[in-house]
């Protein structure tokens, strides 16, 4: 079963040694394979206005492979 992109929005991110990451603001997607690649930890268009956004995105996001479950708050594990 899997769960709607729009249910992921406001969800906070834990860490699996309990330590709070933050509230997912938007998700990035690899429209080559149709997965979710990243977690946003601030809303897009914060990286829109960075001189590189890349590495914006890097710091302020959570690798969706690092998520090992998904209910009232998402768990991730290490990198």
């Amino acid at each position: 079963m899997g769960i709607n992109i729009s249910e992921l929005y406001g969800k906070r991110i834990i860490s699996n040694e309990g330590k709070m990451l933050g509230e997912v603001k938007g998700v990035m997607l690899n429209f080559e394979d149709g997965t979710v690649s990243h977690l946003l930890l601030a809303e897009p268009e914060v990286f829109m206005k960075s001189a590189n956004p890349r590495n914006e995105i890097l710091k302020k996001s959570v690798a969706y492979k690092r998520v090992k479950s998904i209910s009232e708050t998402i768990i991730v594990g290490k990198e």
